[in-house]
């Protein structure tokens, strides 16, 4: 009995070491880089895991992407209670890497007993005791600033749940050039998460003037929509081809990657993808092969982008 013991337990640990030696052999040489968040000290792989990414996947699923991510150099992850199920998929299939992650959440909530409320369950279904950096989910319109900084606005659940350890860093993130400029005269955010695109850079004037304030304020800044492209047709608008996009992306590959280089190729700390699995797994190879962008590639990604019509406009408050 003792020897067949043995033997099952000697077979079991070379199935480990084998197990072991494969998953080194996956790890790249050339991991994804690093850069720093702003004054945060914090230092974030330039491409984010987006939670819509997990969306509406089985567990099993969910945790092969998540490991994916984490060996090939990923550890700022980012999720919103409003990615249907995804804090449900993330939270388990993070919970090995957690110590070693930058986990970045978002509330809607606009006063401070709701904005509380989503906290506590984020982090109960994050299957963690604080986040990283908990943001204001498109805080877009004027009105929606002044409540959040107002008498028992969610600004108080963020400066409370910074004292208790719940949060560490205060952030926000906005479709508006308008309120983004507003926010960040009139409180000091750690972050800003912001569109900033070849089209919506070039076509509709939209990012440079966040981008040079949030420089100015040495904020952490980080990018939406890198690799998107324009608004769906109206006769797609409900039934499109990636239906985790709600913008018409860039083509794929070769545009979308273009149009995150140039992206990444901006003073910004990292990038958010689209959820799509295809695009995300696109933004890794992207990240971890990461080149600026030649003269003339930019000029071709610009001259695609004239006359295409942007999905977000100076003066847009929806």
């Amino acid at each position: 009995m003792r020897r067949r013991e043995f033997l099952r337990q000697a077979a079991v640990t070379a199935a480990t070491v084998a197990a072991s030696s494969q998953l080194k052999a996956k790890t790249p040489t050339n991991p994804i880089a690093r850069r720093p968040l702003g004054r945060t000290g914090e230092q974030l792989s330039i491409i984010a895991f987006g939670g819509i990414v997990v969306m509406n996947e089985n567990p099993g699923e969910a945790s092969n992407i998540v490991a994916e991510a984490v060996d090939r150099g990923i550890n700022y992850f980012d999720i919103a209670p409003s990615y249907g199920d995804a804090q449900e998929r993330l939270g388990p299939a993070l919970a090995p890497y957690r110590k070693d992650c930058f986990l970045a959440c978002k509330t809607e909530g606009r006063m401070k007993d709701d904005s509380r409320k989503q906290l506590e369950e984020s982090l109960r279904l994050l299957k963690t005791d604080h986040v990283d950096l908990y943001q204001f989910h498109a805080l877009t319109k004027m009105t929606e600033l002044d409540k959040v900084l107002g008498p028992g606005g969610a600004m108080e659940t963020m400066e409370a749940a910074k004292k208790e350890g719940k949060i560490r860093y205060i952030g926000f993130s906005v479709h508006s050039a308008e309120t983004a400029l507003a926010a960040m005269d009139r409180y000091n955010f750690d972050t800003i998460l912001f569109p900033l695109n070849f089209v919506l850079y070039t076509e509709a004037g939209f990012g440079p003037q966040i981008l040079k304030k949030a420089q100015e304020k040495k904020m952490g800044i980080l990018a939406l929509k890198g690799m998107a492209k324009t608004v769906w047709p109206d006769d797609q608008k409900k039934d499109h081809p990636e239906p985790k996009c709600w913008y018409k992306p860039a083509g794929f590959p070769d545009e979308a990657s273009m149009g995150l280089r140039w992206t990444l190729g901006h003073p910004i700390t990292a990038a958010i993808p689209p959820g799509d699995e295809r695009y995300f797994r696109l933004a890794m190879d992207v990240a971890q092969n990461y080149k600026p962008l030649q003269a003339h590639e930019e000029q071709a990604l610009l001259t695609g982008a004239h006359g295409v019509e942007p999905i977000f406009h100076l003066g847009n408050d929806v």
